[in-house]
């Protein structure tokens, strides 16, 4: 069958699909709530559920190209896929410990470490108008978080499960920006999202949490998490990995937040604290200074 080509976008469309992107993401929190499940085995389903569905297309239109991949390809895509494991082992429990808003909050901190790791690793610069941006969404996130720390050590735990969600989801965009160079996105997902799976699977029998036996409810709420915030969201990040920089793409995941919070008023009754108002505006302020400064910028193809 012959490879299908997906069109690179435009930049006023890339920013569209960026958009679009954090809205899916912005549904993860809600679904978590909902789902009354545990950590591992809502991360574990959902990375399952969306290799499965994305499978098919992959082997149909990709089969050469998976068999033409090198062994460095394939040992970074299953880093990358580590890596994300990582991610959503310490961001999903996080949100049993503290609030939606301060936990979407601080794994979205992720351009502070992508530009750190940018510059230490690729020996590339953030331009000083991105710089400022990042911090002024930066601060957004500790005003936010900040009416957590008072609260108690519980909420402390977990705003540190989530900045660690956020160091682990910064190497996971650094990588896929390297491989979507040279892979299609259907190959590079599959490979991702299948060793994520993987590597879950194993943390769970240690850990002793159950695979199923879940109510229907449940496994529903599962396939909404592998259709939202993972294929129409991190699915779509990869794909514009091609053609923007990944300090624009976490830049503008930090708008999570605002949609996170908004969705728990709705869901939840949960009234955003005021330093969620206070903190949501210079994040958003933040994001235009650093994507409009950023976004300038052509993104280098990384060398082998």
């Amino acid at each position: 069958m012959r490879r299908w080509h997906l069109a690179r976008p435009g930049a006023a469309l890339s920013y569209a699909l960026l958009a679009a992107g954090v809205v899916a993401v912005s549904f993860s929190a809600i679904f978590i709530r909902l789902a009354h499940a545990s950590a591992l085995a809502m991360a574990f389903w959902r990375n399952l559920i969306g290799a499965a569905l994305l499978l098919p297309f992959a082997l149909a239109y990709y089969r050469e190209e998976f068999r033409a991949l090198s062994r460095r390809q394939v040992a970074i895509a299953v880093l990358s896929g580590a890596l994300l494991a990582g991610h959503f082992a310490t961001w999903i429990p996080s949100l049993q410990y503290t609030t939606v808003a301060a936990s979407t909050v601080l794994v979205t901190t992720a351009p502070v470490w992508v530009a750190l790791g940018s510059w230490l690793l690729l020996k590339e610069r953030v331009s000083p108008a991105a710089g400022a941006g990042i911090a002024v969404g930066l601060a957004g996130a500790v005003v936010v978080s900040g009416g957590d720390f008072g609260v108690s050590s519980r909420a402390v735990y977990g705003d540190v499960l989530a900045l660690l969600g956020a160091v682990f989801a910064a190497g996971y965009f650094l990588i896929g920006r390297n491989l979507r160079q040279r892979l299609s996105l259907l190959v590079y997902v599959t490979i991702v999202y299948a060793t994520c799976t993987a590597l879950l699977a194993p943390v769970m029998a240690v850990s002793s949490t159950r695979f199923t036996g879940f109510p229907a409810k449940t496994w529903g709420l599962f396939v909404l998490m592998a259709v939202v915030p993972q294929i129409m969201g991190h699915t779509v990040f990869n794909y514009l990995l091609r053609d923007l920089d990944p300090t624009v793409i976490t830049v503008g995941i930090m708008g999570e937040p605002v949609g996170a919070s908004l969705l728990a008023l709705g869901f939840f009754g949960e009234v955003p604290h005021w330093t969620t108002a206070v903190g949501g505006a210079l994040i958003l302020a933040g994001i235009y200074v650093a994507i409009t400064a950023q976004g300038r910028r052509e993104v280098p193809v990384p060398v082998e």
